[in-house]
C-alpha cells in the first residue's frame, strides 16, 4: 500500500455588495459517506492523537481557527515517540480543505473560542474497526 501525504486543498471567496461567497472548486467529495463537526469547549485544549489506519479525514475550519498536527505513524502498535510531525494552520477566512490520508493520527486544537471545525470521513461510523488512539503526551 502507497500511503499518501496530507494535502491542503485551497479555497479562496469573493465579495461584492451582495456579499461574499467561499468555495473551494478543487475538493472533489466523490467516496465520502458521513460528515460531522468538532467544537473544543476550551481553545487551551488540544483532541490529541487519534488516527486512521485506514480511513481519510478531510478538515475544513467553517467558523474560527485550527491548528492540526499530524503524525505518520510507522507501526500501529508500538509507534515510535519521535515521529515527524507536519504543523497545518486552518482558518475560516477561506474555504480550505486539508485532506489527510489513511496512516496519520491528528491533533486539534482551537486557536479561536467558538471555532467550528466540518470533518468529512470515507466510511460509515462503526463500517470498520479503524479507530487508534495515542495519550496526549506519548510522543515528543
Amino acid at each position: 500500500m502507497i500511503l499518501m501525504e496530507p494535502r491542503l486543498i485551497k479555497g479562496s471567496c469573493h465579495q461584492d455588495h451582495r456579499g461574499t461567497i467561499c468555495f473551494n472548486n478543487e475538493f472533489n467529495a466523490l467516496g465520502i459517506k458521513r460528515m460531522y463537526t468538532i467544537q473544543n469547549a476550551e481553545t487551551h485544549f488540544v483532541r490529541a492523537w487519534q488516527g486512521h489506519q485506514t480511513e481519510q479525514r478531510w478538515f475544513s475550519a467553517v467558523a474560527g481557527s485550527f491548528i492540526i498536527k499530524l503524525i505518520k505513524i510507522d507501526s500501529w502498535e508500538n509507534p515510535a515517540k519521535d515521529l515527524p510531525l507536519v504543523e497545518l494552520v486552518l482558518k475560516s477566512e477561506s474555504l480550505d480543505v486539508l485532506h489527510v490520508p489513511a496512516g496519520y493520527i491528528s491533533s486539534i486544537q482551537s486557536l479561536e473560542a467558538d471555532s467550528k471545525l466540518l470533518v468529512f470521513a470515507d466510511y460509515i461510523l462503526g463500517e470498520i474497526a479503524d479507530e487508534y488512539r495515542f495519550p496526549a503526551d506519548y510522543f515528543n
